[in-house]
Parts: structure tokens; C-alpha cells; sequence
């Protein structure tokens, strides 16, 4: 194959289709009200570029680690890994190089943040090499990583982080996690256990209780955050509450999917492909932008 196709299919390892995930990193720009700033938003913006890079290495060593489990999986067999479009050799350079650079930039935009940056990748690299095997555990794991993505975006641009957010990016991020391993699940039926054994470990029903639980919680954090008096305080309205009908529905809607469209399996896909969430999420951003950024009496 040539280097060119190879470079290709290197690119495609990536996932620059999950970028998008990378972009919980831009929430302290938010809710710190930075989004105006221009210093702040030159550093979140690279900020994000570096977690990009970051991610992107993690999933070549995801895939390098799991080349023959997805080659029997409908799916992810078509990776370029499991396909054979991409060598072994060419993957592992690729996520050496990417993976020095992004760290390198990352301390170079502040050394707060590229601690965490190198958390992340090494939190990750356990998740793939180890983690992604404890029952349980794996969800929360991929959860903290987007936590982790929320406190780099904060240290980026040099504010502090809120609780709440951290809460609130936890919650929902092991939503989507648990709707995936159920996808999952279903997808494979009694051949999940030969393409992961963790899988074996969850059943849908576990699963369906477990997703019920933290869509509840997601939903409680948000309304007691938009609602609680230290936030009112910090963006002088009390209006952010009129934001959760949209999280309501995004939520339902996501379930929706998961439970009568067996989707689910790849968020980000969801979020890009499902016409009512795309809007819900975009009406969403520009709800909380107008209350945090007109809300001040």
C-alpha cells in the first residue's frame, strides 16, 4: 500500500469524527463568561486542537491494542487498523509522534494544563491496556476523561472550575457511556463476550436500571445548578432554569433512540446524524449563551 493511502488511513485512526467530544473543553470559556475574550479564546482553542491530537492518539493505541477483537466485530472491523488499510507499524510511530506533540504544546500552554493533559492520556492508555476490563469501573473511567477535558479548559484559560460543572460533565458523560455499552450489548448478543468479556459482566436489563439511575441524576444536577443561589449570584439571573427543558428532551430523546432505534453506540454519530438532537443541543448553546452573556440585571 502507498505511503499516501497509508497517511490516509493514519488520519481516518484518528477519528476526527469524535473530535466533537473534545469540545467539553470550551465549556469553562462558557460559563466563566470568557467567550469574548480574545486571549481566552485563542487558549481554548488550542486548547482544544491539543485534545484533539491527544484523543487521536489514544484511540491508535485503542485500536492497536484491540486489532483482533474488532476484527470480528460488524462494525469496527472496517477500522483501518482491523481492515489492514493501516500497518502496525505506521499506527505506532503515528501515536508516538502525536503523542509528544500534543503533550509538548500542552505544557507549553500552561503547565496546569498539561499536567492534566498528561493524566488524560495516561488515564486512557490504562483504559485501553487494563481498565476497560473492571466492571464498572471502564464507564467511569471514559466519564472522568471528560471531566478531565472541562478542568484542562478551565486551566487554559486560567479560571477556576465549578463543582457543579464537573458534576454535571460527569453525570452526563456516563449516560452516554452506559447507552453505548448497552448498544453494545444488544448489538452483539451472546457474541459479546468473544469480542470483549467485560460485556459479559453487564446484561441489559443491569444496564437499562443504571442508565434509568444516572439520566435521573444528570437531570437533577442540572436543575439544582441553573437553580442554586451561588449561581444567580455569579450571572445576575435567575433565567438559566429556562435552559433545562432542552437538556429534558435531549435526554429523552437520546433514550429514545438507544431503546426503540437500537442506536446509541457511537454519541457522537448520534449527536451529528439525529436532525431533533443537533437542534435541541444547538438551541440549547444559544439559550445558555443569551441568559449568562443578557442575563445581568
Amino acid at each position: 500500500m502507498s505511503f499516501y493511502h497509508q497517511l490516509g488511513a493514519l488520519f481516518a485512526s484518528l477519528r476526527p469524527h469524535q473530535w466533537t467530544k473534545n469540545l467539553v473543553v470550551l465549556a469553562a470559556l462558557i460559563f466563566a463568561e470568557r467567550l469574548f475574550h480574545g486571549p481566552s479564546l485563542l487558549a481554548a482553542g488550542a486548547a482544544f486542537a491539543i485534545f484533539c491530537v491527544l484523543a487521536g492518539s489514544v484511540y491508535l493505541v485503542n485500536d492497536l491494542v484491540d486489532q483482533e477483537q474488532d476484527r470480528r466485530h460488524p462494525i469496527k472491523r472496517h477500522r483501518p487498523l482491523a481492515s489492514g488499510r493501516l500497518s502496525r507499524r505506521v499506527a505506532a510511530v503515528g501515536a508516538a509522534i502525536f503523542v509528544s506533540f500534543g503533550l509538548v504544546a500542552g505544557f507549553a500552554l500552561d503547565p496546569g494544563f498539561g499536567v492534566v493533559a498528561l493524566a488524560y492520556f495516561v488515564t486512557m492508555t490504562a483504559y485501553s491496556l487494563k481498565l476497560k476490563h473492571v466492571v464498572i469501573l471502564d464507564v467511569l473511567i471514559v466519564a472522568m476523561g471528560f471531566v478531565m477535558r472541562a478542568v484542562a479548559g478551565a486551566l487554559a484559560i486560567h479560571v477556576a472550575f465549578s463543582n457543579w460543572l464537573l458534576l454535571c460533565t460527569l453525570l452526563g458523560a456516563l449516560f452516554l457511556a452506559l447507552a453505548k455499552r448497552r448498544h453494545e450489548r444488544t448489538l452483539l448478543a451472546e457474541e459479546a463476550v468473544e469480542h470483549r468479556r467485560i460485556l459479559g459482566e453487564y446484561s441489559p436489563y443491569l444496564l437499562d436500571q443504571m442508565i434509568a439511575v444516572v439520566a435521573a441524576a444528570t437531570l437533577i444536577s442540572y436543575a439544582l445548578y441553573t437553580s442554586a443561589p451561588e449561581t444567580v449570584a455569579k450571572f445576575g439571573t435567575d433565567r438559566l432554569i429556562w435552559t433545562l427543558p432542552f437538556v429534558l428532551y435531549g435526554i429523552f430523546r437520546y433514550l429514545y433512540l438507544v431503546h426503540r432505534k437500537e442506536e446509541g453506540g457511537d454519541p457522537t454519530r448520534v449527536l451529528l446524524n439525529d436532525r431533533p438532537i443537533l437542534v435541541t443541543v444547538a438551541l440549547w448553546a444559544a439559550a445558555v449563551v443569551t441568559v449568562i452573556y443578557h442575563g445581568h440585571r
